[in-house]
């Protein structure tokens, strides 16, 4: 099959497979994850099967549907599945991961996005989501700053940490935002904060343990908080640069939307940092 008819098969394909994908997000509620596995085995042997004999082929487009569905429920129920227990929920939990983010300070202290690769309960495995938020807070005194071990938090070490997780709520305000939906769509099944105190202390286990493009941003964004004295200037470097924008400050947001260069914040980042890879890799390559 070619020419303008291979092309014309293509296109329906995909839009087939966008059909899919949108019948299952319509779905009420979710089906067992065998109907689901089901559904992309069978595309997969129609295609099989349509491969090796074109002219059933036609029946990729129905395949291409089945698939749609079978993939987006498939990993939805996955996503549900990778929940907090509730018998850990507010319990100290010992987990070893690595920081899957830039860390954003605020006058709290830190939050950032953390890999985990192994949890314990009294020095027992327990289950915990494969990602989750936390937050490393400075504590209640006003004139509390950050600490050296928070200082020193950057993406892509690995760390020990003892914390206390509880599972994603968001606020239910109707036409608000549903902090709740994006946690669940950034694959963040769980949020916490970490303890640190004389019997819970964070260790630092390996400072470059993966995730190299995010310690690539890090170290640009590092470098402009050390070069840049004005900190809002900073926080819109940063922004430019790497994507970081959690030093923006709320009167420059708003300054920004009103002017409609708000959009420049959040797609530049994502611009550059694609750039400075290609830059990393040519010059890791000479």
């Amino acid at each position: 099959m070619g020419g303008k008819q291979g092309a014309w098969h293509a296109i329906g394909m995909g839009l087939a497979w966008l059909a899919g994908v949108a019948v299952q997000l319509h779905e009420r509620a979710l089906m067992a994850p065998a109907a689901y596995q089901a559904a992309v085995l069978g595309a997969l042997l129609v295609f099989a099967i349509g491969w090796r004999w074109p002219r059933l082929r036609l029946l990729w487009l129905v395949a291409a549907l089945a698939l749609g569905v079978g993939a987006s429920g498939w990993r939805a129920t996955l996503r549900l599945a990778d929940a907090l227990p509730a018998a850990i929920e507010g319990q100290d939990v010992q987990l070893v991961g690595v920081v899957a983010s830039l860390p954003q300070r605020s006058a709290a202290g830190l939050r950032f996005r953390f890999d985990v690769e192994a949890a314990t309960q009294d020095a027992q495995p327990v289950r915990v989501p494969a990602r989750v938020s936390l937050g490393w807070y400075v504590g209640w005194h006003e004139d509390g700053g950050l600490s050296e071990p928070q200082l020193s938090l950057r993406a892509g070490q690995r760390w020990r940490f003892t914390a206390r997780l509880r599972q994603p709520h968001g606020n239910l305000n109707p036409h608000g935002f549903d902090y709740g939906l994006y946690l669940f769509e950034q694959g963040i099944r769980a949020t916490g904060y970490v303890r640190a105190n004389e019997r819970a202390s964070p260790v630092l286990l390996d400072a470059s343990a993966g995730r190299w493009v995010d310690r690539l941003r890090q170290r640009v964004r590092d470098a402009i908080d050390a070069t840049v004295s004005d900190p809002r200037a900073a926080g819109v470097l940063a922004a430019l640069a790497v994507g970081d924008q959690s030093a923006i400050e709320r009167e420059d947001w708003q300054l920004f939307r009103n002017t409609g260069v708000a959009h420049l914040m959040s797609i530049s980042g994502v611009h550059v940092t694609f750039r400075e890879v290609a830059i990393f890799h040519d010059v890791e390559r000479y």
